[in-house]
């Protein structure tokens, strides 16, 4: 493992966002509109969390979690939807979308 890590980039919560991240980047949604809005809010959920989980402030990291799970929110729908009207293998939607479900258990128990 890598030593040079910060504490925050070893927890399951982080490396669960950033596979979600990397699902939805390999997912190649076919219509545009919808890979660039779950790209976005992928990354969005990734990077929420990365200001939040080393704040020491409870007001900080609440917020970062609440915009971290809103933008989840946001890649759920855009992954239904794609799969719902056929331009994203139904396989990797449901990678996605069970990758989707475990982070939000995550982010629901995280200390705020």
């Amino acid at each position: 493992m890598n030593d040079n890590l910060l504490p925050f980039q070893k927890l399951d919560v982080y490396k669960a966002a950033k596979q979600l991240a990397r699902a939805v980047h390999e997912a190649a949604i076919r219509d545009a509109e919808l890979r660039d809005q779950a790209t976005r809010a992928s990354k969005s959920t990734f990077l929420g969390l990365c200001e939040g989980l080393p704040s020491d402030s409870a007001g900080v990291r609440r917020r970062h979690f609440e915009i971290a799970n809103g933008s989840l929110h946001e890649v759920i729908g855009a992954v239904d939807l794609a799969e719902a009207i056929g331009v994203v293998d139904a396989g990797a939607a449901g990678e996605i979308l069970g990758l989707a479900t475990r982070l939000k258990a995550m982010i629901r128990r995280l200390p705020r």
